[in-house]
């Protein structure tokens, strides 16, 4: 059976299909349900930050989505005009070849996490300034520290620096 609450937390992160290899129980790993937790409180302080400029044209905060016990996580940038809309990370043309890559690679996008530095979509999809990047970091981090992947692949200089 599975738990609603459980499924109300994947929804607010921003899933909108869930592929069940297995039914989920009701007995879910403490471990499990703190990283939902920890995730949603995260979630739930982008939609009302303003820290920097960016949160004046946001449509949605992107947060992150995927395998929360992922081996890999991507980080690119900061949300398109496609991931804004949907409050979803690389969705838009960027997410269809980060996709087909992660499919090349031998695992699907559902086993991997994806995230930006950036939570908001920056305008005409320009590059974030310091000061804005340094504004997302701390969530970004906090992201990373709950996921606790083996592989951090950063996509693009941006995610590099």
């Amino acid at each position: 059976m599975i738990d609603k609450n459980y499924l109300k937390v994947l929804k607010e992160l921003g899933f909108e299909e869930i592929i069940l290899d297995k039914p989920i129980l009701n007995q879910k790993s403490s471990n499990q349900i703190d990283k939902i937790e920890e995730l949603n409180k995260i979630f739930e302080e982008t939609k009302v930050c303003t820290k920097c400029d960016l949160h004046k044209n946001r449509t949605n905060p992107v947060l992150g989505e995927g395998n929360i016990n992922a081996k890999i996580m991507f980080i690119g940038e900061a949300p398109g005009e496609e991931e804004d809309k949907q409050g979803r990370p690389f969705v838009g043309k960027a997410g269809k070849l980060l996709t087909k890559c992660i499919e090349n690679a031998g695992y699907r996008r559902e086993e991997v996490y994806i995230a930006n530095i950036n939570k908001c979509r920056p305008p005409n999809n320009r590059t974030p300034t310091i000061e804005e990047q340094e504004a997302c970091i701390p969530y970004l981090l906090r992201q990373i520290e709950i996921i606790n992947p083996k592989v951090l692949c950063l996509l693009g200089a941006t995610a590099y620096r």
